[in-house]
């Protein structure tokens, strides 16, 4: 046998009375919720009956109390959050910063500092370099000042070897020291 007081048969009616206003009032109840009135009726007597409210007490100081029951334990567990993860995870977060920084500063000054040895050895490279073309032109120079200088030298000693071979036995001692004193000043001006 069924202990809803609506669906069994035996059931007592009663009746109450209630104003034409009330009557409108549960009639726009009723068309919201789908339901017979009576059905309506008795699931307002059982929410009354079951939340010990009171229908007068518009602020529903139960329903205030459960929510700053709820709230409170909302915050609770925010602020329990809080500590156990996001203030460890922010100076985690900070302290992973700090390190970053510290880490692209060296990064920056050894990168610059090695660019700029790289820099001042290439600049003495392309110094040492320029002094090494200029010390191999002068050699160059040398060698072929020199190579000419030996020309020129072979030129005036075959001059005063054929100048002696044409002197015969005749040939007087001044004319001899002649050739002597332009040879030797030909060498000089070399």
């Amino acid at each position: 046998m069924s202990t809803d007081p609506i669906n069994t048969k035996e059931e007592t009616l009663s009746t109450i009375k209630f104003n034409r206003q009330t009557a409108l009032k549960l009639d726009r109840i009723v068309l919201k919720l789908g339901r017979s009135k009576r059905l309506v009726f008795a699931q307002m007597v059982d929410y009354f009956y079951r939340s010990k409210k009171d229908p007068l007490d518009f602020n529903d100081e139960l329903l205030k109390n459960m929510l700053v029951k709820n709230h409170q334990k909302y915050i609770g567990f925010i602020k329990a959050q809080e500590e156990m993860l996001l203030i460890p995870a922010k100076m985690e977060m900070s302290r992973i910063s700090e390190s970053q920084r510290q880490i692209i500063d060296r990064f920056n000054n050894e990168v610059l500092k090695h660019n700029a040895n790289v820099l001042n050895n290439q600049n003495a490279l392309a110094n040492a370099f320029g002094e090494s073309v200029m010390i191999l032109n002068k050699i160059l120079e040398g060698l072929n000042s020199k190579q000419a200088m030996k020309a020129q030298f072979v030129f005036i000693l075959d001059s005063y070897i054929r100048s002696r071979d044409a002197f015969g036995m005749m040939t007087s001692a001044r004319e001899k020291e002649d050739l002597i004193a332009l040879t030797k000043e030909q060498i000089r001006l070399l």
